[in-house]
Formats: C-alpha cells, structure tokens, sequence
C-alpha cells in the first residue's frame, strides 16, 4: 500500500460514493415531495411527453363536459317547458271538445272559452320562461330562433345540434282561436290535434337529444378516468418503496461519511514514521 500526502485514492473514492448516495437521496425526496417519478423531461423524456399530450386531452375533455352540461341544463328546462305545454293542450282540447256541443248553453260556453283563452295565455307564458342563460329553443321561428350546439368530443368535430322548436308556429290559429261557437270549437279540435302530433314528434326529438347529453357525460366521465389513470401509470411515484428507498439511502449517507472520515485520516499515519 502506498502512502502519500498529495493524493488520498480512498478518501476520493468515499467521496464519490458519497456524492452518488446524495444525489439518489435528492431525486427520492423530490419523488416523495411530488408525488410524481416523471416531473419533468429530465426524468424520463418519452414518459414525461405522453403524460403532456394526455393532460392536453384532460383539459380538452374538461370544456367538452363543461359544454355538456349547459346543453343537459338547456334541454332539461326545454322538455319541463314543452311536457308543461303537451299537457296545456290536452286540458285545451277537453274545453274544445265540451264547447263543440251543440246543445250547450250561451254561459257555460263563454266560460268555456275563457279557460279556453286562459290555457292559450299560459302556453306564452311557458313559451317565454323556458329560458336558460339566453337559450330558449321554444320560443321561434326557427330561422332565426335560438338553437343548440354542443362539442361531444374532444375533436370539435362531433357535435351535438338541436334546432329550435318554434311551438308558437307549430301551434298557429290554435294558439289565437277561441271556442266562443260550436264551429269555432270543432275548428280548434282539429287544429290542436294536428298540433298534438306535430307535440309528440317534438318531445321525441328533445328527449332523444337529452338521453343522448346525458350517455356522452357518463362516457367522457369514464373516459377522463381512464386517461388520470394512465398519467399516474406513467408519472406517480410509488410512495411505499420511495419510502423504503429513502431510508436505505439515509443509512448508506451515513456510512459514507464514516467511510470519508476513516479515509480522511489514513495521511495522519505517515507522521508516525518520522517519529
């Protein structure tokens, strides 16, 4: 073995384990402090990208529910509106038909006809109110009335459409007609029945839209699950052997100090020699 003050191999090579122990605590404490094994390109470049480009598509998935949602919102106060004025049009109907006998009285018809005309006022009414945050999709006319659009996929390519439903041309005279006569009852019988049909294919088409909104929330729901769950398969550290790894690492610094120091003092024995 040989001694020299200039050069100490032993004490330089504790070092340098030393500085390796450091440098492996360092990257497990900043493992433990994130959370995250891949928190940035320096740690695994391939991960770290894939991660980036599935956090886009988490935020893109974020304004397509949040998209959703108003149009869930905006279909679900449309089809309370339009059931509202289905079941307005039946109760119409009923007084038209009662009003069409011709063996009525003068009174009982005019009472008739303000109910009548008291149902029609309603149906404006609902027609109006059927209003969320500026969206109103019975109120017309379709060429120029509100509709609805919705992104349903991160692509914008995809999109959900309702048009307006204009109920107040679908409606027409059975929306300004009175059952003051017999006549004018059997008229309006048959106008709000062609209305009633024209009603149910309406209904059918807002509650086919809302059953729809709704399956594309419960699928980009799971769908942005899947993704969190492949960013934490790529990125997450795991805390349980980080931990164990940590202290392994505390108890390997600790002996490469002791190591240092014993290397530190092998120089001290070549004064003995000169002793």
């Amino acid at each position: 073995m040989a001694f020299s003050v200039n050069t100490n191999s032993s004490a330089l090579a504790a070092l340098q384990n030393l500085n390796n122990t450091q440098n492996e605590l360092n990257s497990t404490q900043q493992r433990i402090n994130t959370g995250l094994k891949v928190s940035s390109a320096k740690d695994d470049s391939s991960a770290f990208v894939i991660a980036q480009n599935l956090r886009s598509d988490l935020s893109g998935m974020k304004s397509v529910t949040s998209s959703l949602n108003r149009a869930k919102s905006v279909l679900d106060v449309t089809l309370n509106g339009a059931t509202q004025i289905s079941d307005l049009m039946n109760q119409m109907q009923a007084k038209a038909l009662e009003a069409s006998d011709a063996g009525l009285d003068t009174a009982s018809r005019t009472a008739l006809n303000l109910d009548f005309v008291a149902l029609q006022s309603q149906i404006e009414t609902v027609i109006d109110s059927s209003d969320f945050n500026g969206s109103n999709l019975l109120k017309g006319p379709a060429a120029t009335g509100n509709s609805l659009s919705a992104l349903q996929s991160i692509q914008g390519s995809s999109t959900l459409v309702v048009a307006n439903m204009d109920i107040e041309t679908m409606l027409g005279t059975a929306l300004t007609g009175d059952i003051s006569t017999g006549a004018n009852a059997t008229t309006q019988l048959g106008l709000l029945e062609t209305a009633k049909a024209a009603m149910a294919g309406k209904l059918n088409t807002l509650g086919s839209a809302a059953r729809q909104v709704d399956s594309q929330l419960t699928f980009t729901a799971k769908l942005a699950d899947a993704i969190k769950s492949g960013i934490g398969t790529l990125v997450d550290a795991d805390l349980a052997a980080e931990s164990a790894n940590l202290q392994a690492l505390q108890l390997k610094q600790q002996l490469g100090v002791q190591a240092l120091s014993i290397a530190n003092q092998s120089p001290q024995a070549i004064s003995s020699l000169f002793r």
